[in-house]
């Protein structure tokens, strides 16, 4: 049994069963994942995966228990690379964060910029996604940090720590009549075509639920995934904005009119990291450039916590 064989079985359940997707994604021929394979099955003395022919269709019952110690196994092989980078203190490789368009857009340039400054060598990758898709990232080892609103603390998988807190805002041109009232209720809202985010995006569900419980219907002419699709079509009048608040640039927007309020409750946005995955240390310094006041030890052994 090697590596390069649990690699390979990690890959194929990835690749959907496809081998070709496999041997691909692992820059090897088919016939060698296939051999890789059929040495380990044989060295073990059972089948691994469900066959149809030459086809992989699945899993087998040892198939399956042996893919949940090939997940730990890999990931604490890395671990033990990162761990001894770190006591060399190698400030060099790559940190993948896989986050929304909002907080790439209008939270993270600063955090970014400080952090390649500390960290000039280290190739910083930001993986836009939606929440369920950066939880996804962070359980198959994709990404090494999430930020998100939503998702992130739904998953046993993943540890998460509180970034900050945010409002909604709602957005109309200038000249619109909102812009000009004093107080502005949901009623009020409901009286207009409204553009905000796609289901289960930037506090979506908050949204959706204030006009439940008031038993108001409204108009959502429009959904998108990120604010400045949201801004540009409000600027076409073709309805009002509901945004996070971080997503109003006066200097950029002046076109446009922020409005403040407090109509959709407060939203959390969260830091995740999977279980089991130790970071690197500049991983850990990003955090804590995002989040000064968290306990980087408390993070770790809620992420790597003893047997």
């Amino acid at each position: 049994m090697n590596f390069q064989q649990l690699r390979i079985i990690r890959e194929t359940v990835r690749q959907n069963y496809n081998l070709t997707e496999a041997s691909n994604a692992l820059y090897t021929s088919q016939s060698g994942v296939s051999k890789h394979i059929k040495d380990l099955e044989d060295e073990l003395g059972v089948q691994l995966f469900i066959r149809k022919g030459k086809r992989l269709l699945g899993l087998t019952e040892p198939g399956q228990a042996l893919l949940d110690i090939v997940e730990r196994m890999l990931v604490d092989a890395d671990n033990i690379k990162r761990l001894a980078d770190d006591f060399n203190r190698v400030d060099e490789g790559a940190l993948t964060i896989a986050t929304t368009h909002t907080q790439a857009r209008y939270i993270l340039p600063p955090i970014v910029s400080a952090f390649k400054k500390l960290f000039p060598k280290v190739q910083l990758i930001l993986q836009q996604a939606s929440p369920i898709e950066i939880a996804e990232m962070l359980r198959q080892g994709e990404a090494d940090i999430g930020i998100a609103t939503e998702s992130l603390t739904a998953e046993d998988m993943l540890a998460s720590i509180p970034y900050y807190q945010w409002q909604h805002s709602i957005i109309t041109p200038k000249d619109h009549s909102l812009a000009q009232a004093d107080h502005i209720s949901l009623q009020d809202l409901a009286q207009h075509p409204i553009i905000t985010y796609h289901g289960g995006f930037t506090g979506r569900s908050k949204i959706d639920k204030a006009f439940e419980n008031a038993a108001i219907n409204i108009d959502i002419v429009m959904a998108a995934l990120d604010a400045d699709v949201i801004k540009t079509y409000v600027e076409l009048g073709m309805g009002i904005g509901i945004v996070n608040s971080v997503a109003y640039d006066a200097e950029r927007d002046y076109r446009l009119k922020q409005i403040k309020t407090d109509l959709f409750g407060t939203n959390t946005t969260w830091i995740a990291v999977r279980k089991g995955h130790l970071l690197r240390g500049y991983g850990y310094d990003f955090i804590s450039l995002c989040s000064p006041e968290t306990d980087i030890s408390s993070l770790k052994k809620a992420a790597y916590p003893e047997e």
